[in-house]
């Protein structure tokens, strides 16, 4: 299928995750995606993983997730010839991520004025924890850091377990997929305009603007102090996690009708008629007594069995499953919303990918190289750039790659 970033060439200088990721996002939608690395060591992520062995061998599972389809360079950009390379690589690309602590590019003489005055048109995308501005924009951030300085940690968990940590990168992982949607905004816009820009993305920007939708609107709009409720919806009530004979299941019940609906499948229709329960914020003022009552009423039977009268009843709720029953559920398969690559080298074995989380005309975008040994790709890369055979051969021995 034809992809929307083919022809688009990518120049990726991040690490970890929230870089990584947004130009995974960038290299499914088509773009040539060139991830340079510091030799012999590379993305921190290659020693990242559950599996030992393969961080030994510089291709950790926190690595294979994020940078499938990717080449692979590696340059020393503290070396002047390092720095002419990556100017060189520059001027032929459209766009450049980086997500260094603020300030850094700019000591390497390879921030954005720079890299703007070789090539006028480069898309320069540079992503940290607090911004490239602003009084805390030299602290250091990982993702718990910023979850902790968004007030998501003070909303996870319930009164007895919070503060907690959301059960994955969720911060790190908004920032990236904002990059990824300001830089094709921006190429967008050069389209139209013939304009570069610098897209300066925070963390903690990023992740404040998610959470603005519901728990920091009722804050500043409702004067509503959000606090942890753990499995509880503050929207809604019943919405939750509830106990059948076997196991918890989720039910959510945001309209009326839904909530006559689940007093039918539980037969229960007196609870349609009961005072506490008549609407919406009744409900929600009542929610203990709610839950209690629907507790005992779910134990009639087990969890499979009311899934199945919630579905033709058309209440929403649905399984708690873990992750290697989502990774082994028919559907997943069906929506091909996992890559797969045989005897993948470095590895010695076959690797699973995420895809996009969408689909175009129909089709999941694919790519056709799984991730990148270190350094697998440098002396492709240089050759493209008119570089000759002894003289990679001399970069490498001088450590420049």
């Amino acid at each position: 299928m034809s992809l929307p970033l083919e022809n688009v060439r990518v120049i990726d200088l991040t690490n970890v995750v929230a870089g990584p990721l947004a130009s995974y996002q960038l290299v499914m939608l088509g773009a040539d995606v060139i991830k340079v690395e510091v030799p012999r060591t590379g993305d921190l992520a290659r020693k990242m993983g559950a599996d030992p062995k393969l961080a030994k061998e510089q291709m950790g599972a926190s690595f294979l997730s994020l940078n499938a389809g990717k080449k692979s360079l590696t340059l020393n950009l503290k070396d002047e010839r390092g720095k002419e390379i990556l100017k060189q690589l520059v001027r032929e690309a459209d766009v450049v991520i980086e997500n260094f602590r603020p300030g850094t590019m700019d000591k390497l003489g390879l921030g954005y004025d720079t890299l703007k005055s070789v090539n006028p048109s480069i898309i320069y995308c540079a992503i940290s924890g607090f911004g490239q501005e602003g009084p805390l924009a030299q602290r250091p951030a990982y993702d718990q850091i910023i979850q902790g300085f968004c007030g998501l940690m003070s909303l996870t968990g319930n009164e007895q377990t919070a503060p907690t940590r959301a059960g994955y990168i969720v911060c790190d992982t908004m920032a990236a997929m904002t990059a990824a949607f300001a830089i094709c905004a921006a190429l967008y816009c050069r389209a139209k305009t013939g304009k570069g820009d610098m897209i300066d993305v925070s963390m903690l920007d990023a992740s404040l603007v998610t959470m603005a939708a519901w728990p920091i609107s009722n804050y500043l709009n409702a004067g509503k102090i959000p606090v942890p409720m753990g499995n509880e919806n503050f929207t809604a009530s019943p919405s939750g996690t509830f106990h059948a004979a076997d196991r918890a299941i989720n039910i959510v019940v945001n309209e009326q009708r839904q909530w006559e609906s689940l007093c039918d499948a539980l037969e229960a229709p007196d609870l349609k008629v009961d005072p506490r329960f008549a609407d919406r914020f009744d409900r929600i003022a009542h929610r203990v007594e709610l839950n209690g009552v629907l507790n005992k009423l779910l134990k009639a039977r087990v969890a499979d069995e009311w899934l199945d009268r919630f579905l033709k009843a058309g209440v929403p709720a649905g399984p708690i499953l873990e992750v290697p029953d989502v990774m082994q559920h028919p559907h997943i398969e069906a929506r091909q919303v996992l890559k797969h690559f045989e005897d993948v080298p470095g590895v010695g074995r076959d690797v699973a990918v995420p895809r996009l989380g969408f689909r175009l005309s129909g089709d999941q975008p694919n790519v056709d190289l799984p991730p990148p040994r270190l350094g697998e790709h440098t002396a492709e890369v240089l050759a493209a750039l008119g570089w000759e055979r002894a003289g990679i051969d001399a970069l490498r021995d001088a450590k420049v790659v």
